[in-house]
């Protein structure tokens, strides 16, 4: 299905495309730093799903309402150039630190992205990558939480 887009809609999409490509940096950077198997995983799994998120960015921009069922081409997402480095000596703790607060605020940047779309079609496609965006977040967190790196009061 096809939808066209205002020069707003378009601009919301920009940004999340940008935030997405930050995140598959940070993910795929943070997945050869991290010292823990278990966070090396975390990393790789949710990468591969920015990664999709990328590709369904790309989809609306082009004015296609991807269906969210179907395996998704990540080919563009595939060919980005990782050029930001980590420091060697950078803790579990700072990396899942910086991935939380990324991930809070991309799922933030969602939820106003999602009410500024006429189309409830691209509302329904943004409000999926929102979710996932949140189980990231919830990934790191039961993580950092059984770790002794995050206390819940």
């Amino acid at each position: 299905m096809n939808v066209t887009l205002t020069q707003k809609e378009r601009m919301l999409l920009e940004d999340q495309k940008s935030h997405e490509q930050i995140c598959i940096q940070k993910y795929s950077n943070y997945a050869n730093a991290a010292q823990d198997n278990q966070l090396k995983q975390i990393c790789n799994n949710n990468g591969q799903i920015e990664r999709q998120h990328l590709d369904t960015i790309n989809q609306l921009l082009s004015g296609n309402i991807p269906q969210m069922n179907q395996q998704q081409n990540q080919s563009a997402a595939q060919n980005m150039n990782n050029t930001q480095s980590v420091p060697s000596n950078i803790s579990d703790k700072d990396i899942c630190s910086d991935l939380l607060m990324a991930e809070k605020y991309v799922s933030g940047t969602y939820d106003t992205a999602i009410f500024e779309f006429k189309d409830t079609q691209v509302r329904d496609v943004l409000n999926h990558i929102q979710k996932e965006e949140q189980k990231h977040g919830e990934s790191i967190f039961k993580y950092m939480q059984s770790k002794g790196m995050y206390n819940v009061q």
